[in-house]
C-alpha cells in the first residue's frame, strides 16, 4: 500500500472545514438568540408604551367626565338664586 504524501494537507482541509462549520453554526445560533431577545425586549417596550397611552387616556377621559358633572351640578344650583336684601342699621 502506497502512502499518500498529500494526506496531511487533506486532513488539514477537512479539519479546517469542520472548524469553519462549527464556528458558523455558533454564530448562526447566536444571531437567532439575539434576534429573539431583541424581539422580546421590543415587544415588552411596545406593550409598556401602549398601556401608558391607555392609562393616560383613561385618566384624561375620567377628568373630563368629572368636570362635566361638576359643571352640570353647579348649573342646577345656580338656577335656584336667592333674593338677598340689604340690611339697614
Amino acid at each position: 500500500m502506497l502512502l499518500n504524501p498529500f494526506y496531511s494537507f487533506t486532513f488539514l482541509k477537512v479539519s479546517s472545514l469542520k472548524a469553519t462549520i462549527a464556528f458558523l453554526s455558533i454564530l448562526l445560533i447566536k444571531s437567532n438568540l439575539l434576534r429573539l431577545k431583541g424581539g422580546l425586549i421590543g415587544g415588552l417596550f411596545a406593550l409598556i408604551l401602549i398601556s401608558g397611552i391607555f392609562a393616560s387616556s383613561t385618566i384624561a377621559l375620567g377628568s373630563l367626565v368629572y368636570a362635566y358633572r361638576l359643571k352640570k351640578k353647579s348649573n342646577t344650583n345656580d338656577s335656584q338664586m336667592q333674593d338677598l336684601e340689604t340690611v339697614n342699621v
